[in-house]
C-alpha cells in the first residue's frame, strides 16, 4: 500500500491542531519513563560516573610515592628528611629519592615522567622541579627539609646571626611546562562533552528510528497521518526525545560535577564551568537536528528489520562527528567549531582550551541555529515523503522526490 499524501491536509479533513505536537512529545516521554531498557541504561551510566568517582577515593585513600630525581648525596638526604616529615604528618605520600648524573639528567627524568619531581642546588639555596603542576604536599615536605638541612649547616658553620642561620632555606619550584596540565584537563573536558552527545545522538536517535518503523510496520501511522498531519507528529517525536536527551545528559552532569566537588576538584569545575554553559545551548541544536534526520531513518524502513540498514549512514555521521570534534586541533578544529552540528563539541572544546574569542561561540550558536532548522526543513520533507510509504524500503535519494517515493 502506498500513500503520499497527508489526509489531514485534504479536504473536510483539514482542523487547526497546532497543540498537537504536545500530545505526541508528552507520549514518547511518558512511554519512554515506563521502557525497561531505557531505565536500565540511565541507571548503568549513573552507576559508571559514580563507580569513576569511587575509584579516586580508593586511590585516593592508597599510599602515593613520588620519586625524586637528584644528583647529589646531600639531595638524596633531604628527601629522606622529607619522607620522615611525611610519615610523621600522617600523609599518604612516600617520597623516594632517584639517583641522577646530573642537573639535565634530572629536567630529563622529569619531562619524561620518570621521575615525579627533581631536586638540584641553586647557588646557596635548592631548586624544586616539576613538569606540569605544582605539587603542595612535595613542596611543603621538601621545603621544610630544606630548611632543616640549612639550619644544620650553617650550625656547623658557627653563624652568628639567627639571617647566616636561614640562609639557603629557599626553595624555588620551577615548572617545566605550566600549561600542560591545564590543557590536557581541558582536552579531557573535550572527550567528555563529545561523549555524552555521541551516547545522546545515538541512543535516542536510534530509539526515535524504532518508534517511527513500528508505527509504520504495525499501520498505526495511517490512523495517525488522518488524525493529525505529519508535521505535528514530526515535532512532537523529536521534542519529547529531545527533552528525554537532555534530560538525561543534565542528570549524568550533575553527578559528575557533584563528584568533582566531592573529590575537591573544585579547580577543574572552575574551568570547565563556562563550557558547560555553553555546552547546553549547542547540544540541543545538534541534538534536534540529528533527532530529525533519526526520524528520517525510521520512515525509510518498512520493517524493524531495515533499520540496520537504513541507520547505517547516520550511525556513520554521528561517529564523525564525535572523533572529528575530540581529534582535531588547530585550524582544521577552529573551522569544524562553525560547521553546524560538528560545533556541538568543536566549540566547546576550543572554549575548554581558551582558543575562542568571546563572539566565536555566539557566532557559531547562530550559524548552528540555521543550520538545524535547514536540516529540520529537509527531514521534513523526505519524512513526509517516506512515512506513508508502506510496501517497500525506501532510499534517501528517493525520500527526496515524492515521484520516486
Amino acid at each position: 500500500m502506498s500513500v503520499t499524501t497527508d489526509p489531514i491536509n485534504t479536504g473536510s479533513n483539514v482542523r487547526s491542531v497546532g497543540g498537537v505536537w504536545r500530545l505526541v512529545a508528552f507520549r514518547e516521554v511518558s512511554v519512554k519513563l515506563r521502557d525497561r531498557n531505557f531505565l536500565v541504561s540511565t541507571a548503568v551510566m549513573l552507576v559508571l560516573v559514580v563507580a569513576v568517582i569511587g575509584i579516586q577515593f580508593f586511590v585516593a585513600g592508597h599510599e602515593e610515592t613520588k620519586k625524586i630525581a637528584t644528583p647529589t648525596a646531600a639531595g638524596v638526604s633531604v628527601v629522606k628528611s622529607a619522607d620522615r616529615m611525611a610519615s610523621a604528618a600522617d600523609s599518604n605520600v612516600k617520597l623516594q629519592s632517584q639517583q641522577a648524573n646530573s642537573a639535565q639528567d634530572v629536567q630529563a627524568a622529569v619531562s619524561s615522567g620518570k621521575a615525579d619531581a627533581g631536586l638540584v642546588r641553586s647557588g646557596d639555596g635548592w631548586r624544586l622541579i616539576g613538569k606540569s603542576s605544582r605539587n603542595t604536599e612535595l613542596a611543603t615536605y621538601v621545603g621544610q627539609a630544606v630548611q632543616q638541612d640549612a639550619v644544620r649547616r650553617n650550625a656547623e658553620a658557627a653563624g652568628t646571626t639567627l639571617g647566616q642561620l636561614q640562609q639557603g632555606s629557599q626553595l624555588r619550584y620551577d615548572l617545566l611546562s605550566p600549561d600542560d596540565d591545564d590543557e590536557n584537563a581541558a582536552r579531557v573536558g573535550g572527550v567528555v562533552f563529545g561523549m555524552l552527545f555521541y551516547l545522546a545522538a545515538l541512543l535516542f536517535g536510534m530509539a526515535i528510528a524504532n518508534s517511527v518503523v513500528e508505527e509504520k510496520q504495525n499501520r498505526i501511522v495511517e490512523i495517525i497521518a488522518s488524525a493529525i498531519p505529519l508535521r505535528q507528529l514530526l515535532i512532537g517525536k523529536i521534542a519529547g526525545n529531545t527533552v528525554l536527551a537532555l534530560g538525561q545528559v543534565v542528570l549524568l552532569s550533575l553527578v559528575g560535577i557533584g563528584g568533582l566537588v566531592v573529590t575537591d576538584n573544585t579547580d577543574l569545575l572552575s574551568q570547565l564551568a563556562p563550557a558547560i554553559g555553553w555546552f547546553v545551548p549547542f547540544f540541543l541544536v545538534g541534538f534536534l537536528a540529528l533527532a530529525a534526520l533519526w526520524a528520517v531513518v525510521g520512515a525509510l524502513a518498512t520493517r524493524s528489520e531495515d533499520v540496520q540498514s537504513t541507520s547505517a549512514p547516520m550511525t556513520a555521521l554521528v561517529a564523525i562527528i564525535f572523533f572529528g570534534g575530540i581529534l582535531t586541533t588547530g585550524t582544521f578544529q577552529a573551522v569544524l567549531s562553525f560547521v553546524p552540528i560538528f560545533s556541538t563539541i568543536a566549540m566547546p572544546a576550543r572554549m575548554l582550551l581558551g582558543d575562542a574569542s568571546w563572539w566565536e561561540p555566539l557566532l557559531s550558536l547562530v550559524l548552528a541555529v540555521g543550520g538545524a532548522y535547514a536540516i529540520l526543513r529537509l527531514a521534513e520533507r523526505m519524512y513526509r515523503n517516506a512515512l506513508l510509504q508502506t510496501s517497500h524500503k525506501l532510499s534517501y535519494r528517493q525520500a527526496l522526490r515524492p515521484g520516486d517515493a
